[in-house]
C-alpha cells in the first residue's frame, strides 16, 4: 500500500485491568479511553490514543518486522512454561508491505497480558477515516 507506514505499540499489564468490570474503558466512546493505559479492543483504535503511546514508526516493512521480533525477544522471560512465540519474520514483512496490521497478544507470567502491535496508518485498511496520530 503506497504511502502507508506503521506505528508500534506495546502494552504489558495486569489481566485484571484488561478485563476490569466490562470492557467499556477499551472503547473510543468511553471517557477514560484516551487516558487508559490498557490496549483498545479494536486494533485500529490504537491510532486514537495519544501519539506519546507510539513506541516507534516504520516506513519499511523489514524494519517493522525486526522491531516486532525484537519485542518478543525483549519479553522472552515472561513466557514461563511455554515457548516464546515465533515472530514469523517473513509473514510479518509480507503483511506490513501489504499495509496490514501485525498484532500479537499473549497471557504471560503473573496474570499479565502482553500486546505487541504494528498498526498501519495513512490509511488504515479497516478505519480509513482515522487520521494519523503523528507524522
Amino acid at each position: 500500500m503506497a504511502g502507508s507506514h506503521h506505528h508500534a505499540y506495546v502494552w504489558l499489564g495486569s489481566g485484571d485491568v484488561l478485563v476490569k468490570p466490562g470492557d467499556a474503558h477499551r472503547r473510543p466512546d468511553h471517557p477514560e479511553f484516551r487516558s487508559a493505559q490498557v490496549m483498545p479492543l479494536e486494533c485500529a483504535d490504537w491510532l486514537l490514543k495519544p501519539a506519546a503511546r507510539i513506541e516507534a514508526t516504520f516506513d519499511e516493512a523489514e524494519a517493522g518486522a525486526e522491531w516486532y521480533a525484537g519485542q518478543l525477544a525483549r519479553f522472552a522471560e515472561l513466557f514461563v512454561g511455554v515457548s516464546v512465540p515465533d515472530p514469523l519474520y517473513e509473514e510479518t514483512v509480507r503483511a506490513l508491505a501489504a499495509g496490514e496490521d501485525r498484532v500479537g497478544g499473549w497471557w504471560v507470567s503473573g496474570g499479565r497480558f502482553l500486546s505487541v502491535n504494528l498498526i498501519a496508518c495513512s490509511p488504515h485498511r479497516v478505519r480509513p477515516e482515522y487520521t494519523c496520530p503523528q507524522r
